[in-house]
Protein backbone atom coordinates (compact mmCIF):
# COMPACT_ATOMS: atom_id res chain seq x y z
CA UNK A 1 0.00 0.00 0.00
CA UNK A 2 1.54 3.60 -1.16
CA UNK A 3 1.65 6.43 1.29
CA UNK A 4 1.26 9.81 1.26
CA UNK A 5 0.84 12.49 3.28
CA UNK A 6 -2.05 13.92 1.04
CA UNK A 7 -4.12 12.85 -1.77
CA UNK A 8 -6.20 15.11 -3.98
CA UNK A 9 -8.72 13.43 -5.95
CA UNK A 10 -9.64 15.90 -9.16
CA UNK A 11 -7.11 17.22 -11.36
CA UNK A 12 -8.53 20.31 -12.01
CA UNK A 13 -7.80 24.32 -11.17
CA UNK A 14 -8.27 23.57 -7.56
CA UNK A 15 -6.86 20.48 -7.05
CA UNK A 16 -3.63 21.12 -9.16
CA UNK A 17 -3.16 24.14 -7.03
CA UNK A 18 -3.96 22.53 -3.45
CA UNK A 19 -1.24 19.91 -4.74
CA UNK A 20 1.24 22.98 -5.73
CA UNK A 21 0.48 24.43 -2.04
CA UNK A 22 1.22 21.42 -0.34
CA UNK A 23 3.77 20.59 -2.21
CA UNK A 24 5.92 23.54 -1.68
CA UNK A 25 5.55 22.49 2.39
CA UNK A 26 7.60 19.46 1.73
CA UNK A 27 4.27 17.19 2.04
CA UNK A 28 4.13 13.61 -0.06
CA UNK A 29 1.42 14.51 -2.56
CA UNK A 30 -0.61 12.45 -5.29
CA UNK A 31 -3.43 13.99 -7.73
CA UNK A 32 -5.81 11.51 -8.78
CA UNK A 33 -7.77 12.30 -11.68
CA UNK A 34 -9.96 9.87 -13.13
CA UNK A 35 -9.97 11.74 -16.84
CA UNK A 36 -7.17 10.37 -19.43
CA UNK A 37 -5.57 14.14 -18.68
CA UNK A 38 -5.82 17.24 -16.05
CA UNK A 39 -7.46 20.29 -16.56
CA UNK A 40 -10.01 19.16 -18.92
CA UNK A 41 -12.64 22.12 -17.84
CA UNK A 42 -9.53 24.52 -18.08
CA UNK A 43 -8.70 23.99 -21.93
CA UNK A 44 -12.35 24.55 -22.61
CA UNK A 45 -12.71 27.68 -20.54
CA UNK A 46 -12.95 31.11 -22.06
CA UNK A 47 -13.09 30.44 -25.37
CA UNK A 48 -10.47 28.18 -25.39
CA UNK A 49 -8.53 30.99 -23.62
CA UNK A 50 -9.09 30.72 -19.82
CA UNK A 51 -10.15 33.48 -18.05
CA UNK A 52 -8.47 32.93 -15.34
CA UNK A 53 -9.46 35.75 -13.00
CA UNK A 54 -11.42 38.52 -11.99
CA UNK A 55 -9.38 41.75 -11.00
CA UNK A 56 -12.57 43.17 -9.27
CA UNK A 57 -13.26 39.79 -7.33
CA UNK A 58 -14.67 40.43 -3.88
CA UNK A 59 -16.94 38.36 -1.57
CA UNK A 60 -20.30 40.19 -3.23
CA UNK A 61 -19.58 38.21 -6.21
CA UNK A 62 -20.18 34.93 -5.00
CA UNK A 63 -23.45 32.93 -3.77
CA UNK A 64 -23.88 30.96 -0.71
CA UNK A 65 -26.18 30.05 2.16
CA UNK A 66 -23.25 31.90 4.10
CA UNK A 67 -22.24 34.71 2.16
CA UNK A 68 -19.67 35.42 4.52
CA UNK A 69 -17.51 31.79 4.35
CA UNK A 70 -15.50 33.13 1.18
CA UNK A 71 -13.82 36.21 2.86
CA UNK A 72 -11.43 34.46 4.27
CA UNK A 73 -9.77 32.68 1.75
CA UNK A 74 -10.38 35.36 -1.05
CA UNK A 75 -8.89 37.50 1.34
CA UNK A 76 -5.55 35.77 1.90
CA UNK A 77 -5.24 34.84 -1.86
CA UNK A 78 -6.31 37.12 -4.14
CA UNK A 79 -6.33 37.83 -8.39
CA UNK A 80 -2.83 39.78 -8.00
CA UNK A 81 -1.37 37.18 -6.26
CA UNK A 82 -2.79 34.45 -9.56
CA UNK A 83 -1.67 36.82 -12.03
CA UNK A 84 1.91 36.96 -10.40
CA UNK A 85 2.31 33.79 -10.95
CA UNK A 86 1.41 34.30 -14.56
CA UNK A 87 3.90 36.53 -14.76
CA UNK A 88 6.23 34.43 -13.66
CA UNK A 89 5.76 31.95 -16.24
CA UNK A 90 5.80 34.44 -19.29
CA UNK A 91 2.23 33.62 -20.35
CA UNK A 92 0.61 37.05 -21.62
CA UNK A 93 -3.05 37.84 -20.72
CA UNK A 94 -4.94 41.10 -21.36
CA UNK A 95 -8.12 42.26 -19.57
CA UNK A 96 -11.52 41.86 -21.89
CA UNK A 97 -13.96 43.70 -20.29
CA UNK A 98 -15.12 43.91 -16.47
CA UNK A 99 -12.06 42.75 -14.69
CA UNK A 100 -12.06 39.46 -16.93
CA UNK A 101 -8.19 38.47 -17.42
CA UNK A 102 -7.74 35.98 -20.20
CA UNK A 103 -5.21 34.56 -21.98
CA UNK A 104 -3.66 35.62 -25.01
CA UNK A 105 -3.03 32.46 -26.68
CA UNK A 106 -4.26 29.55 -25.34
CA UNK A 107 -6.04 27.99 -21.90
CA UNK A 108 -3.39 25.00 -22.76
CA UNK A 109 -1.07 27.47 -20.56
CA UNK A 110 -2.76 27.51 -17.45
CA UNK A 111 -3.08 23.69 -17.58
CA UNK A 112 0.80 23.72 -18.39
CA UNK A 113 1.85 26.50 -15.79
CA UNK A 114 0.13 23.83 -13.05
CA UNK A 115 1.56 21.08 -14.26
CA UNK A 116 5.20 23.06 -14.43
CA UNK A 117 4.68 23.84 -10.72
CA UNK A 118 3.32 20.54 -9.39
CA UNK A 119 7.05 19.13 -10.75
CA UNK A 120 8.58 21.70 -9.45
CA UNK A 121 6.42 21.03 -5.66
CA UNK A 122 7.09 17.15 -6.46
CA UNK A 123 3.71 16.67 -6.67
CA UNK A 124 2.65 13.38 -8.36
CA UNK A 125 -0.11 13.26 -11.16
CA UNK A 126 -1.92 10.11 -11.91
CA UNK A 127 -4.56 10.37 -14.72
CA UNK A 128 -6.71 7.84 -15.40
CA UNK A 129 -7.53 6.92 -11.89
CA UNK A 130 -10.59 6.09 -10.58
CA UNK A 131 -11.24 5.60 -6.65
CA UNK A 132 -13.71 2.71 -5.70
CA UNK A 133 -14.39 3.14 -1.99
CA UNK A 134 -12.54 5.03 0.53
CA UNK A 135 -12.36 4.22 4.36
CA UNK A 136 -11.27 6.30 7.81
CA UNK A 137 -9.55 5.19 10.69
CA UNK A 138 -6.51 7.01 11.81
CA UNK A 139 -5.50 7.82 7.85
CA UNK A 140 -7.85 7.34 4.88
CA UNK A 141 -7.58 4.00 2.92
CA UNK A 142 -8.60 4.45 -0.83
CA UNK A 143 -9.28 1.54 -3.27
CA UNK A 144 -8.30 2.84 -6.43
CA UNK A 145 -7.14 1.23 -10.41
CA UNK A 146 -3.75 1.91 -9.56
CA UNK A 147 -3.82 0.08 -6.22
CA UNK A 148 -4.79 0.90 -2.17
CA UNK A 149 -3.26 4.04 -0.93
CA UNK A 150 -3.34 5.59 2.12
CA UNK A 151 -2.69 9.32 3.77
CA UNK A 152 -3.45 11.63 6.52
CA UNK A 153 -5.16 14.13 4.62
CA UNK A 154 -7.77 13.93 2.21
CA UNK A 155 -8.96 16.61 -0.14
CA UNK A 156 -12.13 16.27 -2.65
CA UNK A 157 -11.74 18.61 -5.18
CA UNK A 158 -14.02 16.79 -8.32
CA UNK A 159 -15.80 19.73 -8.75
CA UNK A 160 -19.96 19.98 -9.69
CA UNK A 161 -21.86 18.48 -12.13
CA UNK A 162 -21.70 21.01 -15.24
CA UNK A 163 -20.11 19.80 -18.15
CA UNK A 164 -20.96 16.58 -17.91
CA UNK A 165 -18.89 16.00 -21.46
CA UNK A 166 -15.27 16.48 -19.62
CA UNK A 167 -15.88 14.38 -17.14
CA UNK A 168 -17.93 15.50 -14.62
CA UNK A 169 -19.47 13.55 -11.77
CA UNK A 170 -21.20 13.43 -8.58
CA UNK A 171 -18.57 11.63 -6.84
CA UNK A 172 -17.74 14.97 -4.21
CA UNK A 173 -21.23 14.94 -3.07
CA UNK A 174 -20.95 11.11 -2.69
CA UNK A 175 -18.03 10.92 -0.92
CA UNK A 176 -19.57 13.91 1.49
CA UNK A 177 -22.46 11.86 2.16
CA UNK A 178 -20.83 8.82 3.04
CA UNK A 179 -19.13 11.03 5.95
CA UNK A 180 -22.49 12.19 7.33
CA UNK A 181 -21.63 15.76 5.92
CA UNK A 182 -24.52 17.87 4.69
CA UNK A 183 -25.70 19.59 1.39
CA UNK A 184 -26.71 22.49 0.04
CA UNK A 185 -29.32 21.22 -3.08
CA UNK A 186 -27.55 21.81 -6.24
CA UNK A 187 -28.69 22.97 -9.59
CA UNK A 188 -27.02 23.93 -12.87
CA UNK A 189 -25.59 27.42 -12.68
CA UNK A 190 -24.59 30.25 -15.41
CA UNK A 191 -26.66 28.70 -17.89
CA UNK A 192 -29.20 29.21 -20.20
CA UNK A 193 -32.64 29.82 -19.75
CA UNK A 194 -36.03 28.43 -21.83
CA UNK A 195 -39.37 30.54 -22.12
CA UNK A 196 -42.17 29.05 -20.30
CA UNK A 197 -44.96 27.90 -22.37
CA UNK A 198 -42.20 27.55 -25.43
CA UNK A 199 -40.81 30.00 -27.51
CA UNK A 200 -43.60 31.22 -29.59
CA UNK A 201 -42.26 33.51 -32.36
CA UNK A 202 -39.26 33.62 -30.47
CA UNK A 203 -36.99 30.80 -32.04
CA UNK A 204 -36.92 32.70 -35.18
CA UNK A 205 -34.61 35.16 -33.56
CA UNK A 206 -31.93 32.50 -32.25
CA UNK A 207 -28.65 34.32 -33.13
CA UNK A 208 -29.52 37.85 -32.28
CA UNK A 209 -27.83 39.70 -29.66
CA UNK A 210 -28.99 43.16 -27.79
CA UNK A 211 -26.93 44.71 -25.33
CA UNK A 212 -29.85 44.72 -22.18
CA UNK A 213 -30.21 45.21 -18.74
CA UNK A 214 -31.39 41.99 -16.97
CA UNK A 215 -33.02 41.53 -13.44
CA UNK A 216 -35.00 39.79 -11.10
CA UNK A 217 -36.34 40.19 -8.02
CA UNK A 218 -35.59 43.41 -7.12
CA UNK A 219 -31.97 42.88 -5.91
CA UNK A 220 -29.82 41.78 -8.78
CA UNK A 221 -29.31 42.95 -12.31
CA UNK A 222 -26.85 42.98 -14.68
CA UNK A 223 -26.06 45.21 -17.88
CA UNK A 224 -24.62 42.83 -21.03
CA UNK A 225 -25.71 40.96 -23.55
CA UNK A 226 -28.54 38.65 -24.04
CA UNK A 227 -28.59 36.32 -27.10
CA UNK A 228 -31.73 34.67 -28.79
CA UNK A 229 -31.73 30.90 -28.68
CA UNK A 230 -34.35 28.43 -30.40
CA UNK A 231 -35.89 27.96 -27.00
CA UNK A 232 -35.19 30.92 -24.91
CA UNK A 233 -32.42 33.31 -24.15
CA UNK A 234 -28.46 32.88 -23.27
CA UNK A 235 -25.75 35.55 -23.44
CA UNK A 236 -23.70 37.04 -20.42
CA UNK A 237 -26.85 39.10 -18.34
CA UNK A 238 -29.22 35.75 -18.55
CA UNK A 239 -26.12 33.14 -17.83
CA UNK A 240 -25.50 35.97 -14.07
CA UNK A 241 -29.49 35.91 -13.53
CA UNK A 242 -29.66 32.43 -14.13
CA UNK A 243 -28.27 32.28 -10.43
CA UNK A 244 -31.03 34.25 -9.16
CA UNK A 245 -34.06 33.09 -10.94
CA UNK A 246 -36.89 29.94 -10.27
CA UNK A 247 -39.99 28.68 -12.60
CA UNK A 248 -41.65 31.82 -10.28
CA UNK A 249 -39.28 34.66 -11.37
CA UNK A 250 -40.02 37.46 -13.19
CA UNK A 251 -36.95 38.43 -15.13
CA UNK A 252 -37.46 41.81 -16.36
CA UNK A 253 -35.24 42.85 -19.67
CA UNK A 254 -34.37 46.60 -20.38
CA UNK A 255 -34.35 46.17 -23.85
CA UNK A 256 -32.55 50.13 -24.03
CA UNK A 257 -30.44 50.64 -21.01
CA UNK A 258 -29.21 53.40 -22.38
CA UNK A 259 -32.19 55.57 -23.01
CA UNK A 260 -34.75 57.06 -20.41
CA UNK A 261 -38.43 55.82 -21.26
CA UNK A 262 -39.48 60.03 -21.35
CA UNK A 263 -36.74 59.71 -24.17
CA UNK A 264 -38.32 56.96 -25.95
CA UNK A 265 -41.49 58.02 -25.50
CA UNK A 266 -40.64 61.65 -26.89
CA UNK A 267 -38.68 60.35 -30.02
CA UNK A 268 -42.22 58.38 -30.81
CA UNK A 269 -44.31 60.94 -30.43
CA UNK A 270 -42.39 62.36 -33.11
CA UNK A 271 -41.42 59.85 -35.23
CA UNK A 272 -43.21 59.96 -38.97
CA UNK A 273 -42.24 56.21 -39.18
CA UNK A 274 -43.83 52.74 -39.21
CA UNK A 275 -43.63 50.82 -35.54
CA UNK A 276 -41.02 48.49 -37.01
CA UNK A 277 -39.03 50.76 -38.64
CA UNK A 278 -39.05 52.96 -35.71
CA UNK A 279 -37.72 50.32 -33.23
CA UNK A 280 -35.27 49.24 -36.22
CA UNK A 281 -33.59 52.64 -35.23
CA UNK A 282 -32.88 51.42 -32.15
CA UNK A 283 -32.91 47.37 -32.02
CA UNK A 284 -31.52 44.82 -34.47
CA UNK A 285 -34.52 44.40 -37.31
CA UNK A 286 -35.26 41.04 -36.98
CA UNK A 287 -36.31 41.39 -33.35
CA UNK A 288 -38.48 44.61 -33.83
CA UNK A 289 -40.08 42.98 -36.75
CA UNK A 290 -41.11 40.49 -33.91
CA UNK A 291 -41.39 41.68 -31.09
CA UNK A 292 -43.90 44.27 -32.45
CA UNK A 293 -46.43 41.73 -33.57
CA UNK A 294 -48.38 41.88 -36.83
CA UNK A 295 -50.96 44.26 -35.49
CA UNK A 296 -48.71 47.27 -34.63
CA UNK A 297 -45.63 46.65 -37.07
CA UNK A 298 -46.88 48.04 -40.02
CA UNK A 299 -48.85 51.18 -38.15
CA UNK A 300 -47.54 54.32 -38.11
CA UNK A 301 -46.55 55.28 -34.63
CA UNK A 302 -48.26 59.24 -35.03
CA UNK A 303 -51.54 56.70 -35.35
CA UNK A 304 -51.38 54.95 -32.05
CA UNK A 305 -52.63 56.49 -29.33
CA UNK A 306 -51.00 57.92 -26.39
CA UNK A 307 -51.91 54.76 -24.28
CA UNK A 308 -50.41 52.50 -26.61
CA UNK A 309 -47.43 54.15 -26.91
CA UNK A 310 -46.62 53.85 -23.00
CA UNK A 311 -47.39 50.45 -23.79
CA UNK A 312 -45.29 49.78 -26.27
CA UNK A 313 -42.43 51.82 -24.05
CA UNK A 314 -42.97 50.43 -21.15
CA UNK A 315 -42.69 46.56 -23.07
CA UNK A 316 -39.12 47.85 -24.62
CA UNK A 317 -38.08 49.55 -21.31
CA UNK A 318 -39.28 46.82 -18.47
CA UNK A 319 -39.90 43.26 -21.18
CA UNK A 320 -41.51 40.60 -18.36
CA UNK A 321 -40.34 37.06 -18.63
CA UNK A 322 -40.72 33.78 -17.08
CA UNK A 323 -39.05 30.92 -17.85
CA UNK A 324 -40.28 27.94 -17.27
CA UNK A 325 -36.36 25.66 -17.20
CA UNK A 326 -32.48 25.64 -17.55
CA UNK A 327 -30.63 23.90 -20.70
CA UNK A 328 -29.01 22.01 -17.69
CA UNK A 329 -26.33 20.88 -16.34
CA UNK A 330 -24.46 20.25 -19.83
CA UNK A 331 -24.86 23.68 -20.98
CA UNK A 332 -24.04 25.48 -17.60
CA UNK A 333 -20.77 27.08 -16.25
CA UNK A 334 -21.08 25.74 -12.92
CA UNK A 335 -22.74 24.41 -10.32
CA UNK A 336 -24.94 26.34 -7.50
CA UNK A 337 -24.88 24.51 -4.44
CA UNK A 338 -22.95 21.46 -3.11
CA UNK A 339 -20.72 20.83 0.17
CA UNK A 340 -22.34 22.69 3.12
CA UNK A 341 -20.09 25.74 4.35
CA UNK A 342 -21.12 25.13 8.00
CA UNK A 343 -19.69 21.41 7.55
CA UNK A 344 -16.23 23.31 6.82
CA UNK A 345 -13.54 25.23 8.39
CA UNK A 346 -13.71 28.94 6.07
CA UNK A 347 -9.82 28.90 7.21
CA UNK A 348 -8.91 25.58 5.97
CA UNK A 349 -11.58 24.23 4.00
CA UNK A 350 -11.57 21.42 6.37
CA UNK A 351 -14.75 18.88 7.45
CA UNK A 352 -15.31 19.93 11.07
CA UNK A 353 -17.08 16.48 11.48
CA UNK A 354 -14.15 14.64 10.05
CA UNK A 355 -10.18 15.38 10.56
CA UNK A 356 -8.30 15.88 7.64
CA UNK A 357 -10.68 15.68 5.24
CA UNK A 358 -11.39 18.76 2.95
CA UNK A 359 -13.98 19.77 -0.17
CA UNK A 360 -12.41 22.87 -2.47
CA UNK A 361 -13.59 24.58 -5.53
CA UNK A 362 -16.55 24.05 -6.70
CA UNK A 363 -17.83 20.90 -5.06
CA UNK A 364 -18.40 23.26 -2.26
CA UNK A 365 -21.77 26.04 -1.75
CA UNK A 366 -19.34 29.25 -3.23
CA UNK A 367 -20.73 29.90 -6.76
CA UNK A 368 -18.94 32.83 -8.26
CA UNK A 369 -20.73 35.10 -11.11
CA UNK A 370 -19.63 34.89 -14.53
CA UNK A 371 -16.27 36.33 -15.99
CA UNK A 372 -13.46 34.80 -14.22
CA UNK A 373 -14.74 34.79 -10.32
CA UNK A 374 -15.21 31.00 -9.97
CA UNK A 375 -11.70 30.62 -11.00
CA UNK A 376 -10.31 32.68 -8.25
CA UNK A 377 -12.30 30.49 -6.00
CA UNK A 378 -10.55 27.65 -7.04
CA UNK A 379 -7.26 29.27 -6.52
CA UNK A 380 -8.50 30.92 -3.36
CA UNK A 381 -10.14 27.84 -1.75
CA UNK A 382 -7.10 25.71 -2.76
CA UNK A 383 -4.44 28.00 -1.66
CA UNK A 384 -6.38 27.75 2.24
CA UNK A 385 -6.39 24.13 2.40
CA UNK A 386 -2.90 23.69 0.46
CA UNK A 387 -1.32 25.73 3.34
CA UNK A 388 -2.80 23.47 6.13
CA UNK A 389 -3.25 19.91 4.41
Amino acid sequence: MKRYDVIVIGGGAAGLFCAIEAGKRRRRVLVIEHSAQVGRKILISGGGRCNFTNIHTAPDNFISQNPHFAKSALARYTPRDFTELVKSHRIEFYEKKLGQLFCRESSRQIVEMLLRECEKARVEVRTGCTVGSIAKNDRFTLETTIGDLTCESLVIATGGLSFPKVGATDFGYRAAKQFDIKRVETRPSLVPLIFAGGPEGYSALAGVSIDSLVSAGGEHEFRENILFTHRGLSGPAILQISNYTDKKTIVSIDLLPGTRSEELLESAEASRKTVENFLGGFLPNRFAEIFTGADLRSKPVAALSKKDLLILVEKIKNWQVIFGETEGYHKAEVTLGGVSTGELSSQTMESKRVPGLYFIGEVVDVTGWLGGYNFQWAWASAHAAGSSV
